[in-house]
């Protein structure tokens, strides 16, 4: 005992280096982009929650684009809708997602159209400073030009600290913002608010904007974020209450109280809590600026129930921030969120930026020491245990499951109650690694006895039972056991014929191609080969290993196997030396399927035996492949395997009814089904053709002969398999039910019964 503990502390200590390469990994911030996954899922987790801060949305959607035509815009517009969001509406503030500068024109602009719609809105701007204007560094790629010179974002991060050598932003052109005399005081005063709507894009990692710069340090004011700007507002503050420190934003009344501190990262970033995905009409309610305007024309409106109305419509902007932004697709401001994988309006950072200020609900993360501490310790843990019980240590191994699992619990209700982000890229990455690396260690440590044991057994057992005594370390027995699965039968069609027109050597290698391609596909859905019996391949779908979808897996293998046919047929239509017969070329094989319990296991001889399948299941199996013939098809099924199917399928695999049938040896009937297609590769005309088949089929139950007869007629001219066009087909459906329906119009089956065939041969 003592000498096994002493080889496994020597095992977890040769280990060690793996869990300090994810320490290095994780210190270095190459782990950055794995966490940033991982903290989506903890989103998820905690589920959307609400903030304290009333958020609006106005979308400059495809409605809105169509009232303000086409571009430059009449900024005028943007005047109306800020003045009745506010004077109306009773906003607190309005933030624009747009830099209304120059150099959005070019040269053909109408000059005097533009300066009026700008001073329009000037003057709404002058008279209103609660509205926000954006300014902006950088759209993805880090420079922006304004007035032909590229203009960085002033990130503290890069070495960017001397005010005096920053850039200023790409900024709103005069007269929306500009400086002004005040009365009062005789001094010069500014007007125009402006908030930055830059991301740190390069601080992330991945294309989900995390982190956001608060300010920007310049030579004239410091610049502060769009977000930063909308949330003074919300709280009742000028721009002058905002206070920079190192490693803080305090926000300080006229009088000295703190209405809160925000935390920095590098001095100048904040990470941006996502509170909810984009389409969320309770946490994110939108209108169309289409609207907005709109409503505002009926404010004036002649009709006193008009102007009545839109003022009950302006009263749900009551005491909130209103975003007024970019949403159609044509605008391209989209980029993915914690919550929405597919890209959506970037408006929502600065929305889900301002309810992180406002509630106070700020991200935080572990320090690195406590980050490295969490991967040697869960790494070292789990690695023990996952090496202590041997490779088949299930009390063990289960253990150090659970002890991931309880970390990642840790980890998932630690954000959801305190927005705390411990680590879980790295010491989920150590551990996984780190015990991956001991089990291969185990596995080649065992080897050896495995080896003895396929020694002494394989001679004379079928190696696949050899391979599960080995598993499970115990004598193979006699016996077996009643299993859920689905039993796979085929047949070429005609082969009796073949022996008379090919060599024996010619046989052979036809066999063994044919075999070898049908085996591949039966074992690559994971089938398990029964026995060879002929031409006939006989295999299982759901033991020795279980499968939930083994019907599903069956009927994808049968419908691969007649496509890999036909591919075989083309080839050997090639060879032109082998001079392959006619038989050959039109090759088509037949196969049955049938799902239910069967008792499966080892069966034989004492001396030998093999893995086999038997019982009245099985048996059905057998006379859907025998069946398929007299009904035209080359695949079919007991409704047994189709509801199995599409259980875990869906509708990707394409049924046919073919009736209702009771076999020999049965009394009941069972509804048959041609295996027709998968979804993806069917033919318009097929799908129409199983559809007209289908009514017809029902007429026929219904006794309707001659509209059963219309609409077979109409389904043979558009059936996939038709005789004389395509190899081997001598027969199809619709030709068997024209000849079945006819004989029942002549000679009418009694009124019980039920549209049932009773088949005459096996």
């Amino acid at each position: 005992m003592a000498k096994l503990q002493i080889h496994l502390i020597w095992r977890v200590l040769w280990l060690l280096p793996i869990p300090l390469l994810w320490c290095f990994l994780s210190y270095s911030g190459q782990l950055v982009f794995l966490e940033n996954k991982l903290t989506d899922l903890r989103y998820r987790f905690r589920g959307e929650i609400y903030s304290p801060v009333k958020i609006f949305y106005v979308d400059v959607d495809t409605r809105a684009l169509q009232l303000l035509g086409e571009r430059p815009w009449n900024r005028e517009y943007f005047g109306h809708a800020a003045e009745a969001l506010l004077d109306v509406g009773h906003a607190k503030g309005v933030g624009f997602d747009f830099v209304f500068s120059a150099l959005s024109y070019s040269e053909v602009v109408d000059v005097k159209k533009v300066t009026a719609g700008n001073r329009a809105f000037g003057r709404v701007i002058f008279k209103h400073p609660r509205v926000v204007l954006a300014a902006q560094y950088t759209f993805g790629a880090g420079t922006a030009q304004v007035e032909g010179e590229a203009r960085r974002v002033p990130l503290l991060r890069l070495g960017f600290g001397d005010r005096t050598k920053n850039d200023l932003p790409e900024l709103p052109q005069d007269p929306l913002i500009g400086s002004y005399i005040d009365k009062a005081t005789g001094k010069q005063a500014v007007y125009g608010r402006i908030g930055l709507i830059d991301v740190d894009e390069g601080y992330g990692s991945d294309a989900v904007p995390r982190w956001v710069p608060l300010f920007a340090h310049t030579l004239a004011p410091t610049f502060y974020s769009l977000s930063l700007q909308l949330a003074l507002l919300d709280a009742g503050l000028d721009q002058d209450a905002v206070k920079v420190f190192n490693d803080r934003i305090d926000l300080v009344d006229a009088v000295g109280r703190v209405h809160g501190s925000i935390p920095l990262t590098e001095g100048q970033l904040i990470e941006v809590n996502w509170f909810s995905r984009w389409i969320n009409e309770d946490l994110n309610p939108r209108v169309s600026l289409a609207d907005v305007l709109l409503y505002q024309r009926d404010l004036t409106s002649e009709k006193p129930a008009e102007r009545a109305a839109a003022a009950r419509w302006f009263e749900q902007f009551s005491d909130a921030i209103i975003l007024v932004g970019p949403t159609d697709l044509l605008l391209q401001d989209l980029a993915p969120t914690p919550w929405d994988n597919q890209p959506v309006p970037r408006i929502g950072l600065h929305g889900n930026l301002v309810k992180t200020i406002r509630s106070g609900l700020y991200l935080n993360h572990t320090p690195k020491w406590v980050d490295m501490v969490a991967i040697l310790a869960l790494t070292l843990i789990t690695s023990g245990l996952w090496v202590s019980g041997g490779v088949k240590g299930l009390r063990s191994k289960l253990t150090a499951v659970l002890v991931l699992v309880a970390y990642v619990w840790f980890a998932l209700t630690f954000f959801r109650d305190y927005h705390w982000l411990v680590p879980l890229a790295g010491p989920l990455g150590g551990a996984f690694t780190t015990s991956f690396a001991a089990l291969i260690w185990q596995v080649i440590d065992e080897e050896k006895q495995k080896g003895r044991i396929k020694g002494m057994f394989g001679a004379y057992l079928a190696p696949a039972l050899v391979a599960k005594m080995v598993d499970s370390g115990e004598d193979p027995q006699l016996g077996g056991v009643e299993e859920n699965i689905t039993a796979y039968f085929s047949d070429i069609q005609s082969f009796s014929s073949f022996s008379e027109k090919l060599t024996p050597q010619g046989l052979v290698g036809l066999m063994n191609e044919y075999l070898t391609a049908c085996t591949d596909i039966v074992q690559a859905e994971g089938g398990t080969l029964d026995k060879y019996i002929g031409d006939a391949v006989v295999a299982i779908y759901g033991a020795p290993l279980a499968l939930p979808d083994n019907g599903y897996r069956a009927c994808v293998a049968a419908l691969r196997v007649h496509a890999r046919i036909a591919e075989l047929r083309e080839k050997w239509r090639h060879e032109t030396e082998k001079n392959w017969p006619e038989i050959v070329l039109n090759l088509q094989t037949r196969i049955g399927l049938n799902t239910g319990l069967a008792v499966v296991g080892n069966m034989g001889s004492t001396s030998r035996f093999s893995y086999t399948m038997m019982g009245d299941n099985v048996n059905l199996a057998a006379r859907m492949e025998s069946g398929a013939k007299k009904w035209g098809v080359y695949s079919m099924c007991s409704e047994a395997t189709k509801l199995e199917c599409e259980k875990h399928g869906g509708d990707r695999v394409v049924f046919r009814p073919l009736g209702r049938i009771v076999v020999r040896g049965r009394t009941t009937a069972v509804p048959i089904y041609e295996i027709a297609a998968l979804r993806e590769t069917a033919t318009p005309e097929a799908l129409e053709c199983y559809g007209i088949f289908t009514d017809g089929l029902n007429r026929y139950y219904e006794r309707d002969w001659d509209g059963a007869l219309a609409r077979f007629e109409q389904s043979k001219e558009l059936e996939p398999n038709q005789p004389g066009k395509t190899p081997g087909v001598t027969s199809n459906p619709s030709l068997v039910y024209l000849g079945i329906t006819e004989h029942a119009k002549h000679e009418p089956p009694p009124e019980n019964w039920g549209g049932v065939y009773v088949m005459k041969e096996k």
